[in-house]
């Protein structure tokens, strides 16, 4: 099967999947992360048919969403893929990245490398920072009926992976926790670069957060 069929059969079936899913984990942030990793992997020596199935794929079923199963994502894209007729080598590495892209807490080492999950875990964690990652950070902590922030609960920067999955800490402390810290953990020369951006305006937003918090004018 030609692999431009490939690519938009799997769109059909992603939109379809993630119909009704959170704002932030939805249709729209796959086709962010696939427009990005289309971008990064043009600078890049690497598979540009896995790197498009990895980002199209990569959270068919977020573990968040699944009870915590981290298995049922790359379950549903290998049976996808193989309905497809895919090479066992093309869906063993789209399994490899979905199951490797996340971010796991600050104590948890990444099994897996490739040239194809740096580039579509650059364009995942990119889709996390910024305006973006701001307004999907707060979507998904109203999802969880967090609150956005309270001063007497302080981000904790050593947690387990399984501290990480189960925290219910405050949506802000979600920015020290996680997504402050990825702009140092790019992958591609790419990807660096727009991370920069994206980390300065966080860190304005913060700011600018703290003294509306505070009551200052």
């Amino acid at each position: 099967m030609h692999s431009e069929s490939v690519i938009q059969q799997t769109v059909v079936f992603v939109k379809e999947t993630l119909a009704h899913a959170e704002g932030g984990h939805d249709w729209w942030h796959i086709q962010r992360v696939w427009q990005l990793s289309k971008q990064i992997a043009a600078s890049e020596n690497a598979d540009l048919f896995v790197v498009e199935l990895g980002a199209l794929l990569h959270d068919i079923a977020d573990s968040k969403f699944h009870n915590g199963n981290e298995d049922t994502g790359p379950r549903m894209a290998r049976e996808f893929l193989s309905s497809l007729g895919m090479d066992e080598q093309v869906i063993v590495h789209v399994e490899k990245i979905i199951y490797n892209i996340s971010f796991k807490g600050g104590k948890e080492s990444q099994q897996f490398k490739s040239p194809e999950l740096d580039i579509v875990q650059d364009a995942d964690r990119l889709d996390a920072l910024g305006a973006v990652g701001i307004a999907r950070t707060f979507n998904y902590g109203g999802f969880k009926n967090r609150e956005l922030y309270n001063p007497d609960i302080q981000p904790n920067l050593n947690m387990s992976k399984e501290e990480y999955k189960n925290s219910t800490a405050p949506t802000l402390n979600h920015f020290y926790e996680k997504l402050l810290l990825l702009k140092d953990r790019m992958n591609t020369p790419t990807g660096k670069l727009l991370a920069e951006k994206r980390h300065r305006f966080m860190e304005e937003y913060l700011d600018q957060f703290y003294k509306e918090w505070n009551g200052e004018k």
